[in-house]
Parts: structure tokens; C-alpha cells; sequence
């Protein structure tokens, strides 16, 4: 499990640590599994909804991963919610030109939780252009507490406020698939 670092402008009251574990599939799947540590009964969570494509999830607790090919410009975005609804996006350059990214097939959200720990796995499957190269990601999520209370964890953070768009935040190196 990779450990994910709390914003220091941003820190938790309840939440104790944030980790994620991500696995590349020669066909073209990314698994990822966020698992956090706190009091749960103080975190907002959300009800179950219907699974489906969700805009602004970010606004409350929200796992993200960010992927970029090999340093380049373009980037694509995928948020999950607790509550089952997802979102997924593309952007031609830094925060630039964000339009809905095409899915083959909607990502399954599964929960695990107890009074101590919350955990959020899915996969997706990247698109045909991204399956083959080297990619970079950015892992992160957003937690909100019922108090109102915002915690931002990532990978690394830039300078500054929290922005999980910034390169500095695409931490996690992936190399291509090797195909027999």
C-alpha cells in the first residue's frame, strides 16, 4: 500500500491515515483500492445512489486517480464515491479543455468498512491510446468530516493550496505493459 500524505493546510480531525494500491493489467485494466483509518462515524460517507456518471463529486469524500502518459500535457481523471456514483474526464493541459472521457464499461465501486476503517476498490479500463504506454499517476482522495472539516491526501502536493491537477502531484510511475 502506498501511504498517502494529508495536505498540511488541510489537516484531519478524525482521519488517522490514507493509503491506495493500484495494479496495471496487460489488457488494459487498473485496479484501485483507497482504504483509510479513522472514527467513521464522523466522516461523510453518503448514502448508496444509483451508479452512475456524477459531476462535482469532488465536493464531498471522494477517492481520485489522475493518469498522465509519460510526461506529457493531456491527463484523465477518475473520481469514486462511497455512495457508488463515479465521474470521469479528460483534459487537454493543465485544468484545460475538461470534457467527459468515454467508457467502455462503468466502474464497479465496492465498500468494505467496520467501525475503524473504510475501504473503496474499483477498476476501470483505460482508454485504447493509454493502454500501452508508460503512464503516471496521481492517487488522492478527499475527506470530509461531519463538522464540515475538509482533509486533501495525495501522492505529493506542490506548493501551496491543495491541487491534485499539478504535475508535482503524479508521483506513481507505471511502465508500459510488456506484451508476449
Amino acid at each position: 500500500m502506498l501511504q498517502l500524505i494529508c495536505h498540511p493546510d488541510t489537516l484531519a480531525v478524525t482521519v488517522e491515515t490514507v493509503e491506495a494500491a493500484t495494479e496495471r493489467f496487460d489488457d488494459g485494466r487498473l485496479w484501485l483500492r483507497f482504504h483509510l483509518e479513522g472514527q467513521l462515524e464522523a466522516l461523510e460517507l453518503g448514502e448508496p445512489k444509483d451508479p452512475q456518471r456524477t459531476a462535482e463529486l469532488w465536493q464531498t469524500t471522494c477517492f481520485e486517480v489522475f493518469l498522465r502518459q509519460g510526461g506529457a500535457d493531456r491527463y484523465i481523471e477518475y473520481n469514486f464515491a462511497p455512495s457508488g456514483q463515479w465521474a470521469a474526464y479528460a483534459f487537454d493541459d493543465y485544468r484545460s479543455a475538461m470534457t467527459d472521457l468515454t467508457v467502455r464499461k462503468r466502474p464497479e465501486i465496492f465498500l468494505d468498512a467496520s467501525d475503524s476503517h473504510f475501504a473503496i476498490e474499483t477498476e476501470v479500463i483505460l482508454p485504447p491510446d493509454w493502454q500501452d504506454l508508460a503512464i503516471e499517476l496521481n492517487l488522492s482522495a478527499i475527506i470530509e468530516e461531519t463538522e464540515g472539516t475538509k482533509s486533501y491526501w495525495a501522492l505529493a502536493h506542490p506548493p501551496g493550496k491543495p491541487d491534485f491537477h499539478h504535475r508535482d502531484c503524479f508521483a506513481l510511475k507505471l511502465k508500459a505493459p510488456s506484451h508476449p
